[in-house]
């Protein structure tokens, strides 16, 4: 996300929120008896961000070193990345007992164990005949807890596909995940390989909804229907990126039914992406990061609303 061209000041400290807002400082390991959360820092004056969101954990017991059969572990897979089998099988054939760890597992209030981060290490056990696992065991973590405790602990390390990061976080109910989805089925849409009808830019959804909420998010994928029509291509992430960083930004001047006219008559979704990439890269000298094109989409969308208008009703990019 591009700062604001407000003063250096704000500027700067936008740039710091943002880098804060995708890069959350998430607990390794959680102490026993410790609540974590981690909030969101207030965004800088003149930015319009949505409410916190946290990741939290209740007050819990947590065992460590804890010896459990390889047999008596359960998985839930709505808490659960995706099996990757071939993953698993690789492991199993270059595995070094020695090395294998500790597993986390999750001890619910009727006594089943389930694994909330270690799977692929469990099932290549399985496979090589390894009876025992040591685990850190927690007590008393409900379904949604074990989804919030997966995320923790696996944000900095092997992390999931968005997609599961997305299935998890709803899971859990977390109100950025849950937020999304609601935007995302009132206009009829849903998560995943992109078509038609379902959006895979899972990163860029959940950014618009993290920095203007689910209201910006909503009207982002009405203004790109209305101009584009529902294609896949209509649901890239960076168009959808930019048009969230306008309405973002100048929501309150702007009426969404013209703006969705001037983008669709300007060009269709793949010439738009084509032109951002060539921009933002300066047709394949540089490098350019999600973030660059973006903000080249946003430009280039300010540019098309001002087409027409006097001076004073234009918009500053």
């Amino acid at each position: 996300m591009a700062a604001i061209p407000l003063n250096t000041e704000q500027s700067a400290a936008h740039r710091i929120t943002w880098r804060l807002i995708k890069c959350v400082l998430f607990v390794k390991a959680l102490h026993p008896f410790r609540h974590e959360a981690i909030l969101l820092k207030a965004a800088p004056k003149g930015v319009n961000m949505a409410k916190k969101y946290a990741y939290a954990l209740p007050q819990h017991r947590v065992e460590h070193g804890v010896s459990i059969p390889v047999d008596e572990l359960k998985i839930d897979d709505k808490a659960q990345r995706t099996l990757n089998e071939p993953r698993a099988r690789s492991m199993a054939n270059n595995l070094v007992p020695e090395a294998l760890g500790t597993i986390v597992v999750s001890q619910r209030s009727d006594g089943h164990r389930y694994i909330v981060d270690g799977m692929h290490r469990w099932h290549a056990s399985k496979l090589t005949g390894i009876a025992e696992l040591v685990a850190e065991v927690h007590h008393g973590l409900d379904q949604q807890e074990e989804a919030v405790l997966f995320l923790i602990k696996n944000r900095e390390s092997s992390k999931p596909t968005p997609l599961d990061e997305y299935k998890i976080g709803l899971t859990a109910g977390l109100p950025l995940f849950v937020d999304t989805e609601a935007a995302l089925q009132r206009r009829g849409l849903s998560m995943g390989s992109t078509g038609a009808n379902t959006v895979g830019a899972v990163a860029g959804v959940l950014r618009i909804t993290d920095a203007y909420g689910p209201d910006t998010l909503e009207r982002t994928l009405k203004v790109a229907e209305d101009a584009w029509g529902r294609t896949k291509e209509t649901w890239d992430g960076m168009l959808l990126g930019g048009i969230g960083m306008f309405l973002g930004r100048h929501g309150d001047e702007v009426e969404d039914g013209a703006l969705a006219t001037k983008i669709g008559k300007k060009d269709p979704a793949f010439r738009w992406r084509a032109n951002i990439t060539a921009l933002a890269s300066a047709g394949g000298t540089r490098h350019s990061g999600t973030g660059s094109r973006i903000s080249t989409c946003y430009t280039l969308i300010v540019t098309e609303w001002n087409k027409g208008k006097r001076t004073e009703n234009r918009l500053d990019p």
